[in-house]
């Protein structure tokens, strides 16, 4: 029988699990309930997790919405439009009076958790979506709007756990990560479990780049979106430019269209933008500036 500091054992519609013995009850609005800390930190179930285009681990933006619903509620979340900028948009002739449409979306979202009404925490995703060759203006603008908005929920909804596909940046493994949390633990429970070993995210490099490296990208043909996102981080380093400007040229992105840095934000090519700021770093350079190299 279950007691008051016991959780017990539930049938989901994952199949049964055992809540961890000795769970705190909350005693005041706004903690979670048992029975949502034990589901959080149960590992994500195998056949929610799937493969995107790239061939990697992940997990579909409806899934994780409904359950956002299942853990904490209808109203108990909400999400907040914080930035969508067009990045990009290429059109090129496809025949006779039809053409094709590329675009590019970049979206931040603020995803809000309550519970009882009251905050339990917010976090922040950001990411970008495409759409390629589409052949309506119109659905080009919006399968890229949506998808950069749908990454970028995900994105945030990480921070939630292994439910919300956490552990898949652990190599793409569904074997969870987080195990517990002490907050949520009594005194007299065992340590928290041994980590198994913390593998790349999916589509990273492997190890750390320094000050003077810049971060390299995954093996294969980026995609337009891919080289855009790597900009900011590259901008005041004259070789990681110059090495993004030869990248860019072989994969044929020079003269699609990009947004530069504020204040202005003046749209510009791809190629005009790098070779612009690659000017003007071997300028500083050459009078005797710093140059200052990535983070």
């Amino acid at each position: 029988m279950a007691t008051a500091n016991e959780a017990p054992a539930t049938n989901t519609a994952e199949g049964p699990t055992q809540h961890a013995q000795n769970q705190l009850v909350p005693a005041q609005p706004g903690q979670l309930r048992p029975s949502q800390i034990g589901f959080l930190l149960r590992g994500i179930d195998r056949k929610r997790v799937g493969e995107d285009p790239k061939g990697f681990a992940h997990v579909e933006a409806w899934d994780i919405r409904r359950h956002l619903i299942r853990v904490f509620g209808f109203g108990g979340f909400s999400t907040d439009l914080l930035e969508m900028t067009l990045v990009g948009e290429r059109t090129v002739p496809n025949g006779p009076d039809r053409f094709k449409y590329t675009v590019v979306y970049r979206v931040a979202v603020k995803l809000t958790v309550m519970v009882d009404g009251i905050e339990l925490g917010h976090w922040h995703g950001v990411a970008t979506g495409a759409a390629t060759n589409q052949p309506s203006l119109a659905d080009a603008h919006d399968l890229a709007l949506k998808s950069a908005d749908s990454q970028a929920l995900k994105r945030a909804a990480t921070n939630l756990g292994d439910q919300f596909g956490l552990s898949l940046y652990n190599g793409g493994s569904p074997d969870p990560v987080v195990h517990n949390a002490l907050p949520y633990m009594a005194p007299q429970e065992p340590a928290l479990p041994e980590d198994p070993p913390v593998l790349p995210e999916p589509g990273s490099p492997v190890g750390q780049p320094t000050d003077s490296e810049p971060t390299a990208a995954k093996t294969g043909r980026p995609t337009f979106e891919e080289l855009v996102d790597l900009v900011p981080g590259f901008w005041e380093n004259a070789l990681a430019l110059v090495q993004l400007h030869v990248r860019v040229k072989e994969n044929d992105y020079g003269a699609l269209s990009v947004q530069g840095p504020p204040p202005e934000l003046a749209w510009t090519t791809f190629d005009e933008l790098l070779s612009t700021q690659i000017a003007k770093l071997n300028e500083r350079t050459a009078q005797g500036g710093p140059e200052r190299s990535t983070a």
